[in-house]
């Protein structure tokens, strides 16, 4: 048995000022969206967010970008958000940007205890730039190190009440891998089941990863709809 509490607010009640938090969900798909709110209710600033992009301007990661509680964004993607793009160009936040490929893969590496790897991505870009390069079969590779983060706060489709986690279609994206990186993993899911209701062979993320859970209904919006006339 897991932690298991009644409110969003009691779920993030132990993040504090200045922590690095890894945040699930790749656009607004799979993003652990109530989570985020009660952080913007909780007031905590100073954050370091590890994430794929930062939401839009109005929600997701963009709702504590807007409250001025990230201090620094570490993702692959800025677009979407305008006041994002605002900030970064007027110097307000410290952002670093990473190969979407490399940036899943030091969150993986973080998760599995690997400190860091070498990629071929970034070689010859200002990427590059003081980090350590060899050459394997004639190619050149970059080292890139390994991230980990104080809390993970990931969005699941099912969890049991071990924490246990089964995600939906492209709402896994990476939810999985962020949630084995975390010292501490909150869990937001849709649906809360009793330990042993899940067939072992469709669990993605095993209830060693997770501390604590939440079930909750999400409004799941769609980032750009495109509908016919």
């Amino acid at each position: 048995m897991k932690k298991i509490c009644t409110s969003f607010h009691e779920a993030v009640a132990d993040i504090h000022d200045g922590a690095t938090l890894m945040v699930g969900g790749f656009g607004l798909c799979g993003i652990p969206e109530n989570l985020i709110l009660a952080l913007v209710e909780k007031g905590v600033k100073d954050l370091t967010v590890i994430s794929n992009n930062c939401g839009v301007d109005d929600w997701g990661l963009g709702l504590l970008l807007k409250n001025k509680q990230i201090k620094k964004m570490v993702g692959s993607y800025v677009g979407e958000n305008k006041e994002f793009e605002r900030q970064v160009l007027t110097g307000e936040i410290e952002v670093e940007l990473i190969p979407q490929g490399t940036l899943a893969e030091k969150i993986r590496a973080g998760g599995a205890g690997i400190p860091a790897f070498f990629t071929p991505a970034g070689v010859g870009t200002p990427i590059a730039e003081g980090k350590e390069t060899r050459v394997f079969d004639g190619k050149e590779y970059l080292l890139e190190e390994a991230l980990t983060a104080d809390f993970s706060l990931v969005r699941a489709w099912k969890g049991d009440k071990m924490g246990n986690l089964i995600y939906h279609k492209t709402a896994r994206n990476f939810n999985p891998m962020i949630a084995a990186a975390g010292k501490t993993t909150i869990a937001e899911v849709e649906s809360l089941y009793e330990t042993g209701e899940f067939d072992p062979n469709i669990i993605h993320t095993p209830s060693i990863y997770v501390q604590v859970l939440i079930e909750g209904e999400q409004e799941k919006r769609i980032e750009r709809l495109t509908v016919r006339k």
